[in-house]
């Protein structure tokens, strides 16, 4: 059987879906019901049946989510990189972590990552309850090892009574499996409703005639072809200068994890929900400007040259993503260290 190259296969789905669109008089009628058929509703939580959320659990991740104790130093937590007072970023180029490192990619939004069928700009974990385990352990991010994340855990009783709460079935929950397990658990509640939603729902109201036209335009400009479902991207790997190149990509994606030659500059196709809320833009951070990053995706995705009112329409709709109401997480009041509390390590 002949294999088809990633761009062959790319450029067809667009072709299928603007014509499949068009056919069905899409371009003169936006209904909420066939746009459903690309995208579609966010639910209320991200399940995962290995992963049960419950209160408990989902409690005991809100807490961990935001206690640098986790890290090495006792300085960085999840919420340094990911801020959910930022919608999720830390709006750096790259994220800054152990030690002052300078990381190598752009850190992605937290908000709706649960809903991703991979993790990483490289896909390099399958779920967000393999991804929360990475920066813990990673020297250049919280530089922290599993025995000294757990010491620090045990010598805490009000942490022990909440592990144990979160997994009343085991003799032992105080594990750095299950402190990943507590973080997925809370992020996989970190959803964010918008207008859009509204819209598909029936809400012909939700979009104002501007972001209609913007929606019409995205779809028949074929940005479809990688970014739909749910989470509108987050659901396969793309090359990233499909048709065109651009000068500053250093960085070779998804090879780095495969070392298959077909995976250089191939990343994991981001979300757009909340995408105006969440720059700088690109794996490296390399864009501070959602209209020049629009025009940059049509130039090196879809070999188009986009006029200014295209970009203005495409990011008139980009701003019916956002969260609306905007996410609401109540801070937690992080239990004290005792003097068996591993201290801080530089």
């Amino acid at each position: 059987m002949q294999k088809f190259k990633l761009p062959f296969l790319t450029l067809i789905c667009s072709y299928f879906f603007i014509s499949n669109f068009s056919n069905h008089g899409f371009s003169q009628d936006i209904t909420p019901d066939k746009v459903k058929t690309i995208f579609g509703i966010i639910p209320k939580v991200a399940e995962n049946p290995s992963n049960p959320v419950t209160p408990e659990k989902v409690n005991l991740g809100r807490y961990l989510f935001f206690d640098p104790r986790l890290s090495k130093s006792g300085k960085i937590s999840c919420n340094s990189c990911h801020s959910l007072a930022n919608s999720g970023v830390d709006g750096l180029a790259t994220s800054i972590g152990h030690k002052w490192q300078i990381g190598p990619r752009n850190a992605p939004t937290v908000l709706n990552a649960a809903l991703e069928f991979s993790q990483f700009w490289d896909g390099r974990a399958k779920d967000v309850e393999e991804q929360a385990m990475g920066p813990m352990l990673n020297p250049k991010e919280m530089a922290s090892t599993k025995e000294l994340v757990v010491q620090r855990l045990k010598s805490i009783p009000q942490y022990v009574d909440m592990f144990k709460k979160a997994f009343p079935d085991e003799t032992d929950p105080v594990t750095f499996e299950n402190t990943a397990k507590a973080i997925a658990a809370f992020e996989r509640t970190l959803l964010t409703p918008s207008r859009f939603d509204r819209y598909m729902d029936g809400d012909l109201s939700a979009l104002s005639p501007e972001e209609k036209e913007g929606l019409k335009t995205f779809i028949q400009t074929g940005c479809i072809s990688c970014h739909n479902g749910t989470d509108i991207g987050g659901g396969m790997f793309q090359k990233f200068g499909l048709v065109n190149k651009v000068s500053w990509l250093q960085d070779l994606g998804r090879f780095e994890v495969t070392k298959n030659p077909a995976d250089k500059y191939v990343f994991k196709v981001p979300s757009l929900r909340n995408i105006t809320k969440t720059a700088p833009y690109f794996n490296n951070g390399h864009t501070w400007s959602l209209e020049e990053a629009v025009k940059t995706m049509g130039y090196v995705q879809l070999g188009k040259t986009l006029s200014d009112e295209e970009v203005k329409k495409i990011v008139s709709f980009l701003g019916s993503l956002s969260a609306e109401p905007p996410l609401q997480v109540t801070l937690p009041n992080l239990p004290p260290s005792t003097p068996q509390t591993p201290r801080p390590m530089p």
